[in-house]
């Protein structure tokens, strides 16, 4: 599967604008984790642009995601590993989903969360463009617990841990992977 089909079968599960927005950054972030792994950049971005194919129908019950995603994936074909690291994104939240076992499902388990921290941080930019967003922009706000209160900086500091990328490396690649992408994310 590619990104596009990848995208095709997303927009057929969700409507929502910006959570198509934040699945494309995560596959952007996972493409741009892949190349500094040296691992299959393009299987890696799948990964992201699927992540979250089912949030829409299971948001008011967080058991069920991504669960039900992982359903649709396999009975739409899409390879194990693939739907492997979609279900590890959701460890520590759904009791059945196993602890991330490779760097794919870590990464996707690290950078979920610091996807929206770094857009969190582009819009209180006064120019709210992720252009002029920089690594010590995140970092200030990092410690900051009140803001991006979601965020689970937790999740993304095991980067280092658990893929060996330091944490301002790993913030570093997902930006510019991220900015790269700003015309899709209308940032």
């Amino acid at each position: 599967m590619n990104k596009q089909e990848a995208l095709d079968l997303v927009k057929t599960k969700v409507t929502n604008k910006n959570l198509i927005k934040h699945m494309l950054a995560l596959g952007a972030c996972m493409k741009g984790i892949a190349v500094h792994l040296n691992e299959d950049k393009d299987k890696w971005e799948v990964v992201g642009v699927l992540h979250d194919i089912d949030f829409e129908t299971t948001q008011n019950d967080l058991k069920q995601h991504p669960i039900l995603g992982c359903t649709w994936l396999t009975e739409a074909g899409v390879e194990k590993d693939i739907v492997d690291a979609v279900r590890a994104h959701g460890w520590g939240w759904v009791p059945e989903i196993p602890e991330p076992k490779n760097a794919m499902e870590w990464s996707a388990f690290c950078a979920d969360h610091l996807t929206g921290l770094i857009i969190a941080v582009t819009l209180v930019r006064p120019s709210k463009k992720i252009a002029d967003v920089t690594v010590e922009d995140i970092l200030k706000k990092w410690s900051k617990k009140d803001f991006a209160r979601g965020t689970k900086r937790e999740n993304i500091a095991m980067c280092e841990e658990e893929l060996g990328i330091k944490l301002n490396d790993f913030i570093a690649i997902c930006l510019k992977a991220m900015q790269g992408i700003s015309k899709e994310l209308e940032l």
